[in-house]
């Protein structure tokens, strides 16, 4: 019965999710954007890291990893507005804006090697007798066929698939939540839900933390969309895609957090699936279907983004091939010498440098219109965090 209610909610979910009115509104497809790249596979990734890590505390870091993004979303919002007035960004201004966009492109570098080393682990998790071999072997594979893409036809006929596969995820999320949430009913019921002392403390729990920035992620893909949709419109589309992926995200920590003891938590990235076949032998194979759609989706889209960036900062000097194949060898060479929560880990910290970069734009902003002394300073305290991060960001002990 469990099975078939997960199945139900998960078309019905779809079913709505791809209604033409829905489907065609500008203002929610706004939101997909964003909202495709804050929930990307770091979504099942982040929830057993997290329960074996900090135990009842959780639930506590989740809200604090989405707090953190919020934070660093509102200086690039300020950004986004600052820039439609035709602020003055102040004699740094303009050289942080460039670095900013350098270090992004960079940033997709890493995170589209993240993708797709999740996208390889999962792929090959439901074979039996594979290794982790395969896993960087289909990981390579995949980086070569989206570097002929791009190099050939470009990326504009599998963009097109973006709204679906987001649609696709957000429905077995759904079914998700209605299998754990009769798991948890039912611990609950039987008295036994688990409550675990934290695993790490202190100054690793922080630099721990640090290091998962990368699975929030993705807000600031609404800056880069002036040319489909007004700033207002980002703006808007950025807050509400954050406030969606928050609920989501704490709902999954509070469901899973209490009713999996530190023995059943696994220590790879794709934990997850043998966590799930206690709670419905169809979840394993749903989440798998979900992991893949989001991960080969988001690497599209940040190998693209990549590519345009690196183009347009340097002028037309380079072409946007010339960044694909520059991601492409990046990646693969990361595939073979990293595993992928040390990946994970590298992509947090590219990604925080470049929203150091941001919340000090905010600051240059803020000065410039004449805002009260409080705004840069929260800014600049904001850049900071980004530099720590950047800096301390530890990598999850994987298995």
């Amino acid at each position: 019965m469990l099975n078939i209610s997960i199945v139900l909610v998960m078309v019905a979910a779809c079913i709505f999710l791809l209604m033409p009115r829905l489907r065609t509104s500008q203002d929610w497809r706004a939101v997909i954007t964003p909202l495709a790249s804050i929930i990307g596979s770091g979504f099942l990734v982040l929830g057993p890291i997290l329960a074996r890590n900090y135990g009842v505390y959780a639930p506590g870091m989740m809200a604090v990893l989405c707090l953190t993004a919020w934070l660093f979303g509102s200086a690039i919002r300020f950004n986004i507005k600052a820039i439609e007035d035709k602020v003055p960004s102040g004699p740094f201004g303009a050289g942080i804006e460039t670095a900013s966009s350098w270090s992004l492109a960079f940033a997709y570098f890493i995170s589209v090697a993240y993708y797709l080393n999740l996208f390889g682990s999962f792929g090959v998790n439901l074979i039996p007798g594979t290794e982790a071999v395969h896993a960087k072997l289909v990981t390579s594979a995949v980086f070569l066929l989206i570097l002929a893409v791009g190099w050939g036809r470009g990326f504009r006929s599998l963009e097109r698939l973006e709204y679906t596969s987001v649609a696709l995820k957000l429905a077995i999320i759904a079914g998700l939540f209605i299998g754990l949430g009769a798991f948890f009913a039912r611990h609950v019921q039987d008295a036994d839900l688990v409550f675990e002392t934290p695993h790490v403390t202190g100054w690793n729990a922080l630099f721990l933390a640090f290091g998962l920035l990368i699975t929030v992620q993705g807000f600031e893909t609404s800056r880069y969309l002036g040319g489909e949709y007004s700033a207002d419109t980002r703006i808007r589309s950025m807050r509400q895609a954050q406030l969606i992926s928050t609920g989501i995200y704490l709902v999954y920590m509070l469901l899973i957090a209490f009713v999996f003891p530190r023995s059943e938590l696994g220590t790879s990235e794709t934990a997850i699936i043998d966590m799930m076949q206690f709670v419905a032998p169809i979840l394993p194979i749903l989440l798998v279907a979900a992991a893949l759609a989001a991960q080969f989706s988001a690497a599209i889209a940040d190998t693209a983004g990549s590519g345009g960036l690196i183009e347009e900062q340097s002028g037309h000097r380079l072409s946007a091939r010339s960044g694909y194949l520059l991601l492409t060898l990046t990646g693969i060479g990361l595939t073979w010498v990293a595993d992928v929560f040390d990946i994970i880990n590298y992509a947090s910290r590219a990604f925080a440098l470049y929203y150091l970069l941001q919340a000090a734009l905010a600051v240059c902003y803020a000065r410039s219109r004449g805002s009260a002394a409080l705004l840069p300073f929260l800014y600049g305290l904001l850049a900071l965090l980004g530099l720590l991060i950047t800096l301390f960001g530890q990598a999850v002990e994987g298995g």
